[in-house]
């Protein structure tokens, strides 16, 4: 009886791991016209029969409907965002689904109108790339029946699947490269969008400098922007006890804010600042900017959004952090000087 009772609670997840091939290689192996290897498909098989494991076919039918997945984004023109999507869609598409795109840079009735249009036509699933809609509309989707993902959100909500990157980790690395530079003075460079991502990196830096008996400088001037990274600077530098070390919660900031730096100042990086970013957007490996900042894994997050949407056993809560990857260029310097 106890032998019976677990395997009743084998999952897809525990069928991946026996066999060492991801969850949708499980999914794909046990549906229909699915394209999996036969090795795979020969390892999923084996795994199963030992686990014991079924599909829960119930839970398949009330979620095989229209293969459309919706992606609810906001500030769509940024780098960082554009190439989320694009990760996402790519991925999407190669998994066989059909991605349908809403833009939440309208009123919140209009993405309210958007959402209801994805339970009209019966979408799968929806992604939440960004701030908005409010709580109550990503409810409205789980309560139809839709698999919600949201990434970078602190929403909590029971039966959603919260994806995020490990902003505290990396908001404490930017703080240890700026002291190994010998920087004294320190400043933090947001911005006014008050989003969950961008508050936690700017709090975990200033209580990680507190902790360390370093007093920190906060500098808002507008939403999370090139321009507001640049008038950020002009105040900043302005006045008297300028910071010598500065972390920005993105690299747009970081650009914007490097660019007044030097050409409005005449301060030299990393001689005579240092400055630390945050997503590895391809305009920081340029040669005018070198950024030395944290990367999102975007391919990894992708890969598992596709995962959880491919697996009919993923329903349930999720809160999964990605670790940021450091990519060390030239704008701050080795050691203290």
């Amino acid at each position: 009886m106890s032998d019976l009772k677990s395997r009743s609670f084998v999952s897809a997840q525990m069928v991946a791991d026996k066999a060492g091939v991801s969850r949708s290689a499980v999914s794909r192996t046990f549906t229909n016209g699915a394209s999996v290897s036969e090795a795979t498909r020969t390892k999923v098989l084996a795994a199963a029969s030992a686990l014991g494991y079924h599909v829960n076919h119930l839970a398949r039918v009330l979620r095989e409907r229209s293969s459309i997945v919706c992606l609810v984004v906001a500030d769509m023109t940024t780098p960082i965002r554009a190439t989320m999507v694009d990760v996402l869609t790519r991925k999407l598409q190669a998994a066989g689904k059909i991605t349908m795109v809403i833009n939440t840079e309208t009123d919140t009735e209009s993405v309210s109108s958007a959402l209801r249009q994805t339970l009209n036509y019966r979408a799968d699933a929806t992604v939440v790339l960004s701030g908005t809609p409010p709580a109550a509309l990503i409810e409205t989707c789980l309560a139809n029946g839709q698999q919600v993902v949201l990434i970078n959100r602190d929403d909590q909500l029971v039966g959603s699947h919260n994806l995020g990157v490990d902003n505290a980790l990396a908001s404490t690395e930017a703080l240890f490269l700026l002291r190994r530079a010998g920087c004294q003075r320190l400043g933090v460079i947001t911005s006014t969008a008050g989003t969950a991502s961008l508050v936690q990196r700017e709090r975990t830096f200033v209580a990680a400098a507190q902790a360390v008996g370093m007093q920190v400088a906060i500098t808002a001037t507008g939403p999370t922007s090139y321009a507001s990274g640049f008038e950020s600077a002009r105040q900043v530098f302005g006045r008297s006890q300028a910071p010598d070390g500065v972390f920005c919660v993105t690299d747009l900031l970081a650009l914007g804010f490097m660019d007044a730096a030097r050409h409005e100042f005449g301060l030299r990086i990393p001689q005579d600042l240092c400055i630390v970013g945050f997503d590895d957007i391809e305009q920081a490996s340029w040669e005018s900017y070198k950024l030395t900042t944290f990367a999102q894994p975007l391919t990894a997050m992708a890969t598992h959004v596709v995962d959880l949407l491919l697996d009919p056993d993923a329903a349930g809560s999720e809160r999964r952090l990605f670790e940021p990857v450091p990519v060390w260029r030239k704008s701050v310097r080795p050691s203290a000087s």
